[in-house]
């Protein structure tokens, strides 16, 4: 009897892991920016993943305008608007538009001809990127190529390393 104990342990075991193993995030099984649908901040137009420019890195950043981590990155985007002009940056965020638009004028993120601010109204990104913690950043190289993702704050001179 306790064999057969022992063996159904290690099979259920055994399955456990192999299911563990195919719950791969979506990013990792489609390594290119996913079909963006953000709604900007007039809450009418929308920023598509055809309205990435070609040929430039991106950064995809996911944030919530009440995380402290994400206001920090916000304001060292700002303060180093001149290190980050060869990179688009797309920060999607699921609140409010009221509150994305605060968070907008708080940080001062209008105005850059290569920063894009949106709602993710249909809630894709967090699940295609299996988010755990704010903010989340996803880097992609001039041809659209998955570079990394990373979860939680990183000082601008890594991210910049990071596209290097």
């Amino acid at each position: 009897m306790k064999p057969l104990v022992v063996l159904c342990l290690l099979l259920a075991s055994f399955f456990a892991n192999a299911q563990e193993g195919e719950k791969q995030a979506p990013y990792l099984r489609f390594p290119t920016v996913p079909p963006l649908q953000l709604l900007l901040a007039d809450s009418a137009a929308k920023y598509t993943k055809a309205d990435l420019p070609n040929k430039k890195p991106v950064l995809l950043m996911i944030f919530s305008p009440e995380c402290s981590h994400c206001q920090h990155t916000a304001e060292e985007l700002v303060q180093n608007k001149d290190k980050w002009k060869d990179i688009h940056i797309v920060m999607s965020t699921m609140h409010p538009l009221w509150q994305m638009n605060q968070f907008v004028e708080t940080y001062k993120l209008s105005g850059y001809p290569n920063l894009v601010v949106g709602r993710d109204f249909s809630y894709i990104l967090p699940s295609f990127y299996g988010v755990h913690s704010l903010p989340y950043l996803a880097f992609y190289n001039k041809k659209g190529s998955l570079i990394t993702g990373f979860e939680g704050s990183m000082p601008l001179e890594k991210i910049l390393a990071t596209f290097k």
